[in-house]
């Protein structure tokens, strides 16, 4: 069982040369984390939402790795080298690219910022590709497209097409304690998101029983549940790996609540 939290995504790269190598690309571009920064000012100082900058992207970032990794452990294959288009370590950076840049549409507008920041991944990424794969062009095109892919489904109202994608999506919605809504709240957010935000303490990934892969949320009360349900229940749905998902929600450690979204 992994905790969610930013730190994750550091000893998560280090099993692939190539993946830790995107990794740094990612945390020392410039541009990546002035994008990063403005759509925490875009969210956070001027719509009271939640973090929405490198921190969350981190943390996304951790989640989604160790999600892949437990997937793989329970015999579900990744969409790329299913399609035969790459390897294990390419199904990770398409992850972690999507996991990490999947927010930097905000720095235009919240609104439709799944497209924005399709946009504004593209140009970074035909960069970084082209370094990252630089004895395979094409391979470089490929990861790209699927990247993108990623950062556009990852919005509620899009399905997403591969398991990767599905996975960002999810680990997307498992960034929910408390500490991503305290800014916004002190700052005078006061409706059920902050609340709720600010009752979940705890998220853990790890294998189910009944599907491969479990959720589990501790809350300090009920709160939390519109959180759970609306928030990430609202992305299970909509990603690809649905079907092989589970879902608990504690209270100070006991059940409360537990459901399969499909």
């Amino acid at each position: 069982m992994v905790v969610v939290n930013s730190r994750l995504v550091y000893s998560k790269v280090k099993k692939y040369e190539r993946l830790t190598k995107f990794f740094r690309m990612l945390e020392l571009n410039d541009e990546v984390q002035a994008l990063l920064r403005m759509a925490n000012t875009m969210a956070v100082t001027r719509l009271f939402y939640n973090d929405h900058g490198v921190v969350h992207s981190r943390t996304v970032s951790g989640s989604a790795l160790e999600i892949m990794d437990v997937l793989e452990q329970r015999g579900v294959q990744p969409s790329i080298v299913k399609d035969g288009e790459g390897s294990l370590e390419d199904s990770r950076i398409v992850v972690l690219g999507g996991a990490y840049l999947h927010d930097v549409g905000n720095a235009i507008h919240r609104e439709a910022h799944h497209v924005h920041g399709v946009f504004l991944a593209n140009e970074l990424l035909k960069k970084m590709m082209s370094k990252l794969y630089s004895d395979d062009k094409h391979k470089a095109h490929i990861i790209r497209q699927e990247v993108l892919h990623a950062i556009f489904s990852h919005d509620e109202n899009v399905t997403s097409l591969t398991i990767e994608s599905g996975v960002v999506k999810v680990a997307d919605g498992t960034d929910m304690a408390e500490g991503r809504a305290r800014v916004p709240y002190k700052l005078g957010k006061s409706d059920i998101h902050g609340f709720s935000a600010l009752a979940i303490k705890r998220v853990e990934i790890s294998e189910g029983v009944s599907r491969p892969l479990k959720i589990t949320v501790d809350m300090d009360n009920e709160a939390g549940i519109f959180q759970v349900e609306e928030v990430l229940g609202a992305k299970i749905r909509g990603s690809s790996i649905s079907s092989l998902v589970e879902v608990q929600a504690l209270k100070r450690g006991e059940l409360l609540k537990s459901w399969k979204a499909i």
